[in-house]
């Protein structure tokens, strides 16, 4: 079985997707997700910016990757 990813607290792959492509959902799980990882600076980033360009290449990174953006590991 292919590894799952584990962004959105662990969802699979396509239910991650579907909620990166909602706005909101993926404002929010994106800023939950970065703060329970411990990457306060990287959720603060998406706090007041993950809801434009942000966003956009989560998609994108969701659909090549299978992966959101890792836009810092601080």
């Amino acid at each position: 079985m292919a590894k799952q990813s584990k962004d959105y607290f662990g969802l699979g792959w396509v239910v991650s997707l579907i909620l990166a492509i909602i706005p909101v959902t993926s404002w929010i799980l994106g800023v939950l997700t970065r703060f329970g990882e411990g990457k306060i600076v990287a959720g603060i980033i998406r706090l007041f910016f993950g809801f434009n360009i942000i966003w956009i290449c989560d998609i994108v990174c969701m659909i090549l990757n299978k992966r959101i953006m890792r836009l810092l590991n601080v």
